[in-house]
């Protein structure tokens, strides 16, 4: 099939909804630090999101020290431990993933990619990066307060989030981080209505639906997703502050805590699990889909190629989407289940594998016979999907009941979830900041620093947890501050725990290395000119870069065709940007 392109705007369907009149700045504050503008609220996100990122960094090497090194370190005890457990695994999942795919590549390239002057609501986007900052804040004051944070886990389960044997279960540790939690849904809210109705009503002309870029309909779906999936974690932390504060029982079952009766009684913990998982596991998605986006772009600007099957690649976004509302209690298969409701669920969970393989195997068919280009953010997109393939062959052994109970709770299900969770998406993140850095300051990065960067941490990622399964094969719990003598755990496993912090060490390090080359680059790197990766879609064909407020100047683009126009016969070059009318040659339609 093929898409016949139009020479001129008279064959472009005229745009459905007027240009708003932007707001134009009239101080300093309100251009950089109140700002409206979707860009520069995007970079407040990413800094924030990385900054609090470092924080959960800093806390894996201290639980990497205990686990290699137990006894070592006196200021590291059981109840920190916890803590630090809790805090790191919920800022990386929520206050680092999420804020930085949504908050900020939303924010950054959904107007540039629609060809938008802005988000359609800038004021309650503005906003909404104002109460994430709060939320950030209130959960680091929590590190401050009497007792510290809570160190229930990061998933909260009750009723041991609230008991006073749980570290800051009876201080303000859990009712700070129940706030925080309120506070960024109420804000992502906010910036979620923006980012779906830019993308429905804030298109320019000639950008239908099935013109966007992967990383559009990957962010989009997304945060639709966390529009459905976000309010159940909302009521649930509502109905645990109830607990906490008033004395209600939505969650408490009648229990006994240090030999006296509390007044708990009649709650499900059972409910709350329920809820944080129905959550939680299209948080996995709300990640991972921008991700998938974003690894299709990097993929085809690099290989010099068309997308293969762009639309089975937008279905599968949506598919995948769906699919992740109906898998959620594979999480909670220990959790005393009817075994019907585990084989339910455990066919959900492979039945979901189907969509996200196609995703595997388009990119590869896209990487064949391609013009490849290793350069940095390729090499990144390359490596994610390595690891995202071996995550995955992890979780259908962990999606199938009779292999995950025995599993369940082992240093197995920490190896997997930190690769498909963990790893995957952040070598995304790398990739899409190497790949958008030229754009967003004018400048090239250092080529040999990112090099570096990259090598360390693929390679020492591999490093802390490919060992590791084999550490949950053997029977090693999580969350154990230390195992002790204990017969069932060879002498090996101490020997690879003391490896992999050495690993943990060297690669939180390297990060270093890329905080220095983005700021050494934004004054030292050589100018990157307005589309240095030869790159077909409208966010590189602004008029100036960096793009400035309204990022189209005084007309917006009209777009002609898709986002995948590489190496088309008969073109003079080996790409055709999306507002070129071309010379009447007929581009590929996406299949």
């Amino acid at each position: 099939m093929v898409d016949v392109t139009p020479h001129d705007e008279s064959g472009v369907p005229p745009a459905e909804v007027p240009e708003l009149e932007l707001y134009h700045p009239k101080s300093w504050w309100t251009t950089y630090v109140f700002s409206q503008d979707a860009k520069t609220i995007a970079i407040q996100y990413s800094g924030t999101a990385i900054a609090i990122g470092f924080v959960a960094l800093v806390l894996s090497w201290l639980m990497r020290l205990q686990l290699g090194f137990p006894g070592t370190f006196d200021f590291i005890t059981p109840e920190a431990y916890y803590q630090f457990v809790t805090m790191h695994g919920m800022i990386m999942v929520i206050y680092l993933l999420t804020a930085l795919f949504l908050g900020g590549f939303g924010n950054y390239l959904i107007p540039l990619m629609v060809g938008a002057r802005d988000m359609v609501f800038p004021y309650i986007n503005m906003l909404s990066y104002w109460i994430y900052l709060l939320a950030v804040l209130v959960l680091v004051v929590s590190f401050f307060a009497p007792g510290g944070p809570t160190g229930a886990g990061w998933t909260l389960y009750p009723p041991q989030a609230i008991l006073s044997g749980t570290p800051g279960g009876q201080g303000a540790g859990i009712i700070l981080m129940l706030v925080s939690l309120i506070l960024f849904i109420i804000g992502f809210t906010m910036g979620g209505l923006n980012y779906v109705v830019t993308v429905i009503q804030g298109r320019t002309r000639g950008m239908t639906l099935m013109r966007l870029p992967l990383t559009v309909w990957g962010i989009f779906t997304a945060t639709v997703m966390a529009l459905l999936a976000f309010p159940a974690l909302f009521v649930a932390c509502v109905m645990m502050l109830f607990d906490r504060l008033l004395g209600t029982s939505f969650f408490m079952p009648a229990l006994v805590d240090a030999g006296e009766q509390l007044s708990y009684g009649g709650g499900s913990p059972i409910l709350f699990q329920h809820l944080f998982w129905f959550f939680g596991h299209p948080e996995v998605y709300i990640v991972a889909l921008p991700a998938f986006g974003i690894v299709s772009d990097l993929i085809s600007t690099h290989a010099r190629k068309n997308i293969f099957g762009y639309r089975m690649m937008v279905w599968a976004i949506i598919i995948i989407g769906a699919l992740s509302f109906v898998v959620w209690a594979h999480h909670m298969y220990v959790s005393g289940m009817h075994p019907w409701f585990g084989f339910f669920f455990a066919t959900t969970t492979l039945i979901i594998a189907i969509p996200t393989a196609i995703k595997v195997y388009n990119w590869v068919l896209t990487l064949w016979r391609g013009d490849i280009h290793l350069r940095v953010p390729m090499l990144f997109a390359l490596a994610f999907i390595v690891t995202f393939v071996n995550g995955g062959l992890t979780g259908l052994f962990l999606g199938n009941v009779v292999v995950d109970v025995p599993l369940s709770d082992t240093m197995f299900v920490v190896a997997h979830f930190h690769m498909v969770m963990g790893v995957a998406p952040i070598l995304v993140i790398f990739g899409a900041i190497y790949h958008w850095y030229p754009k967003i300051t004018g400048r090239m990065f250092h080529e040999g620093m990112a090099q570096f960067h990259f090598w360390v941490t693929f390679l020492g990622a591999y490093a802390i947890f490919f060992p590791m399964h084999y550490v949950g094969l053997v029977g090693v719990p999580r969350r154990y501050p230390e195992i002790g003598d204990t017969a069932f755990v060879p002498d090996s496993v101490q020997d690879l725990n003391a490896f992999i912090t050495m690993a943990a060490l060297i690669v939180g390090f390297a990060q270093i290395v890329f905080l220095f080359n983005i700021f050494w680059s934004l004054r030292h790197g050589r100018e990157a000119g307005g589309n240095p990766w030869r790159a077909t879609s409208l966010e590189w064909q602004t008029p100036t870069t960096p793009p400035p407020h309204g990022n189209w100047g005084d007309h917006v683009p009209v777009v002609y065709r898709w986002a995948y126009d590489y190496s088309v016969p008969g073109a003079s070059q080996d790409f055709i940007a999306q507002n070129d009318p071309g010379t009447g040659i007929k581009a590929p339609r996406p299949a």
